[in-house]
């Protein structure tokens, strides 16, 4: 300061106190720097420790602005050590995550913050859409429509009855979708006629994709579920000599160690006894679902012969035995089915629900499976979502925040709506009617139990404008 007014008062002095303040600002600088680099501080004066439970406790939806702060917080918010203090802190965040496709086979991921109800656009997923096919007028090749819950079986089929070249002339399509151990997975898929074995993973905290450890076969359509912490690739098809050709494999990837492992494939008991050889060649089985629920993975499976399609139970498998039951009888014969039959489900609070669409695409309703009664009962007699007949996978099924979630898509938007059903678990009302509250757009769905009465309550807790997209799949993340 003393140089500056030295400079403004008196030309002759000007240059010794210059000179001098020039020295001592270096001095102060270097030692400053030397300081800094000794013990390098997120915030000066405050122990780091202190400074990463600060950090822990701000929103994680601002995150990406605050690593802009300097290199030292971005090293924090991208550092394992902060998101453990989230979890002794009891600071984590469960979000919603969906994958949806664009014109041109492109898939976009969101990141739905229900909290704030603010969305973050994920990076691109590296090496997906091959861009090459898509400028050659690739892109209304609808054979795309399963990642993890939704699937167009008829063009799966189609492959088996004959139509062996349009695998080669389909961009990637076909993946899998799991989330484990707080990163996303996207498993397998075509690319040129071709399943394949790699996998991509997202990491949340460092917002990017990297490729992990590739399958041990190369799958497409596959079903994924999560248990005991490891994520398991189930069934899908590959491309053989005759078409698709339908798998029985399994396998299991531990986050852990980056490995895949081998368990047992699948019997398919119920599709090897058929009555003649034309009807097991006719036929091809292949897994619709997979769910993991009270310990063990739940898988339905179908025969398929276009356009038709016979649900033949399913198969469940034990970790601890390693090996494969048949499905009781009434889950596996009455789970609900939608889009040619693919079961779409979700475990909350450990209560396995499931979308029906059996009666009439006007009419969605909710199940729940009574371990107990081996059945599927009713505990939600209409979801207030229309028919969308324009999008390929109109509504997914989500367990968020303790709490039964459906995301929706119409012409312009996609919706998240919520629903607190578990009041409803235990008394599985008989009938229900219900309502449709213009003023506040809230759907209250009204039943009568054998001694209460209990009220669902609806609620859209987000949208964003989503004109061109259609919803493939979603998962949930709790970081």
């Amino acid at each position: 300061m003393g140089a500056f007014l030295s400079l403004n008062n008196s030309r002759a002095g000007m240059s010794e106190p210059l000179d001098v303040s020039r020295n001592g600002m270096c001095k102060r600088q270097k030692l400053s720097s030397c300081d800094c680099e000794e013990n390098p501080r997120l915030i000066p004066s405050l122990p780091d420790e202190i400074s990463y439970q600060i950090l822990a406790r701000i929103p994680r939806i601002n995150y990406l602005n605050v690593r802009l702060v300097s290199r030292a917080w971005k090293a924090a918010i991208t550092s394992a050590e902060l998101f453990n203090t989230r979890k002794e802190l009891g600071t984590t965040e469960e979000w919603l995550y969906i994958l949806t496709k664009v014109e041109g086979d492109k898939l976009l991921w969101y990141a739905l913050d229900p909290l704030s109800r603010r969305w973050q656009r994920l990076p691109q997923m590296p090496n997906v859409s091959l861009e090459d096919e898509s400028r050659k007028g690739l892109a209304g090749l609808r054979m795309w429509n399963v990642v993890g819950s939704g699937i167009k079986i008829a063009d799966v089929v189609r492959g088996w009855l004959g139509r062996k070249n349009a695998l080669d002339r389909m961009p990637f399509c076909g993946c899998a979708i799991g989330a484990v151990d707080g990163c996303l997975y996207v498993l397998g898929g075509f690319s040129r006629a071709s399943a394949l074995r790699c996998v991509w993973q997202y990491n949340p905290v460092l917002n990017s994709w990297s490729e992990v450890s590739s399958m041990l076969t190369g799958r497409a359509y596959c079903k994924t579920a999560i248990l005991n912490n490891r994520l398991y690739a189930v069934g899908g098809v590959t491309k053989g000599h005759g078409g698709l050709t339908p798998l029985q494999s399994a396998e299991v990837f531990d986050p852990r160690t980056g490995i895949w492992s081998q368990i047992p494939s699948m019997p398919f008991s119920k599709a090897q006894v058929l009555p003649t050889a034309f009807l097991a060649d006719l036929l091809k089985p292949i897994a619709t679902g997979m769910t993991s629920y009270r310990g063990r993975l739940f898988v339905p499976q179908s025969l398929y012969c276009w356009p038709f399609f016979v649900d033949v139970g399913g198969e469940v498998y034990d970790p601890e035995a390693n090996s494969w039951v048949e499905m009781p009888a009434g889950m596996g014969d009455g789970w609900p089915a939608r889009q040619a039959g693919a079961k779409l489900s979700v475990t909350v609070d450990g209560e396995l629900y499931a979308l029906d669409l059996s009666n009439s695409p006007e009419s969605v309703r909710i199940k729940v499976y009574d371990y107990q009664d081996d059945a599927w009962k009713e505990v939600v007699g209409e979801v207030p979502i229309p028919d969308f007949t324009d999008s390929g996978s109109p509504y997914l099924l989500a367990g968020l925040l303790g709490k039964i979630h459906v995301i929706t898509k119409d012409a312009n938007n996609i919706s998240i709506l919520q629903a607190d059903v578990q009041n409803h678990v235990s008394s599985f009302p008989s009938a229900s009617s219900s309502s449709l509250d213009n003023s506040t757009g809230v759907h209250l769905e009204s039943a009568e139990p054998a001694t209460t009465s209990e009220t669902v309550l609806w609620r859209v807790v987000a949208t964003r404008t989503s004109r061109s997209s259609e919803l493939v799949s979603c998962q949930t993340l709790n970081i």
